[in-house]
């Protein structure tokens, strides 16, 4: 099943995408890329966070101790911390690639290696979105993905404006349906979009 990429523009917002695209030699012919984002940066609170404490330790090192030899040291731990616990993880929120085409879901991860899933449109069965309360306020959550096939249930954490994106995936399953009130079904813990197609 092939779905224009324009049929959802005039009634979605679309959650910030990031600025690179996607390679075009990973798509076919007729393929658009309708979405493309990374992880929520709440994956980078922790990170970041140790970047500053590590950054104020040397500043108050380079302030307070005058050993030459004792700074070195120092520095060369402050590095190791860095790379392991920054830039370590930086890299891999940066490698790692949540695409949504007008035929597949694509979820692309790694930073040497590469792993790559695919789930065709025509084969998902369910689409569902998980907040929790914290996820709510700064517009986070885990979006499930039901298809038919080997994929079974595919859960892609920590992903921006996830209502948004499962309703923008809802209407790219099932264009049709978005002249009229799609049935949803909310409670405190997430929304689901059951969705209808014709496979044949």
């Amino acid at each position: 099943m092939t779905v224009s990429a324009t049929v959802i523009a005039d009634n979605y917002v679309k959650p910030r995408e990031v600025g690179v695209g996607f390679p075009e030699n990973e798509l076919t012919s007729n393929e658009n890329v309708v979405l493309h984002i990374h992880p929520h940066w709440k994956s980078m609170v922790g990170p970041f966070a140790i970047l500053v404490v590590v950054l104020a330790g040397m500043g108050a090192a380079w302030a307070w101790i005058s050993s030459t030899v004792v700074l070195l040291i120092l520095a060369v731990v402050a590095i190791v911390l860095l790379v392991w616990f920054f830039l370590w993880p930086f890299m891999k929120w940066r490698a790692t690639h949540y695409v949504f085409t007008n035929e597949r879901v694509i979820t692309r991860i790694g930073v040497f290696g590469r792993d790559m899933e695919n789930i065709p449109l025509n084969r998902v069965n369910d689409v569902s979105s998980h907040q929790s309360f914290f996820d709510r306020l700064i517009g986070s959550g885990t979006l499930t993905i039901e298809s038919a096939g080997d994929h079974g249930q595919d859960s892609l954490k920590e992903i921006p404006h996830v209502t948004r994106v499962a309703r923008q995936l809802h209407e790219l399953i099932d264009p049709d349906d978005n002249r009229a009130a799609p049935t949803t079904r909310q409670s405190n813990d997430g929304t689901t979009h059951q969705l209808s197609h014709d496979n044949g």
